[in-house]
């Protein structure tokens, strides 16, 4: 195969960025970290990038033409429980067996430095920030957390942990065996403490908690430097929050990283990578 001629363009851009990143990072009291599904995919985890993604990870979904905003719904769970069970089962126990990469330890560290330390803000709800040892209380889980149920209808406003759920799942069908959790007070259906799509019953008060948390540690930070990470733009709720601090961004995406000079730094490259190239050039 003939050797790629942007290929050393291309590292040498990769050097300059990460030489700008450490710089800002330098600079900073505080570190935000802004969190998308593309962070989880050194660790093993899928991004569901398009309905092909989504289908390649769940093919009994595939086999139904069932999207993923039709099985992240909370109708699937009125329409067929098992399935919809099934599938938030499956991830539930993908996410306890799944071990967080490098990464997660280097943003760790890159927070111990500061002042302030570090907070996160995520859209995923797969708790891998808390399995890296993550100060819980430093954490907006934006979307919600898998971890913990609600009910179904809801019958209250009570949110509880998912720890006594062990799913069992059939690969074939991707259908959850019963039992099938359910509400401790009125014996509904209970379901994942997620925002779904077209979702008018999640209940968001321990996410609203969190995002008071962040509010008042970002008023005490004045010089933050923001990490964003595999944040897409189909679902842009970390870009957005990212892009309004009034703060020195770098953005870690190996597909969308463009960011104007004057607001930060785009790194066209995964998480992993990314992050040791950056604990390399600040010495660490």
């Amino acid at each position: 195969m003939p050797p790629d001629p942007h290929a050393g363009h291309d590292e040498a851009g990769l050097d300059a960025a990460i030489a700008r990143a450490a710089d800002l990072v330098r600079d900073a009291d505080a570190l935000l970290i802004g969190a998308g599904a593309g962070i989880g995919v050194d660790s093993g985890l899928p991004d569901f990038r398009g309905d092909h993604g989504f289908w390649r990870a769940y093919p009994p979904l595939a086999a139904r033409g069932i999207r993923f905003a039709e099985i992240a719904n909370p109708h699937s769970f009125e329409a067929d429980p098992a399935l919809a069970w099934g599938f938030y089962g499956h991830r539930l126990a993908l996410y306890r067996a799944t071990v967080p990469h490098e990464g997660f330890a280097i943003l760790k560290a890159l927070g111990a430095s500061l002042p302030h330390g570090a907070f996160v803000f995520t859209s995923n709800v797969d708790g891998q920030f808390q399995r890296a040892g993550f100060d819980p209380g430093h954490i907006v889980e934006y979307h919600g957390s898998i971890h913990h149920l609600q009910c179904t209808r809801p019958c209250r406003d009570a949110i509880w942990a998912a720890d006594a759920v062990s799913p069992e799942v059939d690969p074939s069908t991707c259908t959850m065996a019963p039992p099938l959790p359910a509400c401790p007070r009125c014996g509904a259906l209970a379901r994942p403490n997620i925002l779904m799509f077209n979702d008018s019953r999640w209940l968001e008060a321990r996410s609203e908690a969190q995002y008071e948390r962040f509010t008042a540690w970002r008023a005490r930070t004045q010089r933050p430097v923001v990490i964003e990470l595999g944040a897409g733009t189909d679902i842009p709720s970390v870009r957005r929050l990212c892009e309004t601090q009034r703060a020195p961004l770098i953005r870690i995406n190996p597909r969308e990283p463009a960011i104007a000079a004057a607001n930060g730094v785009g790194i066209a490259a995964g998480a992993l990578k990314a992050l040791r190239r950056l604990r390399i050039a600040l010495g660490n």
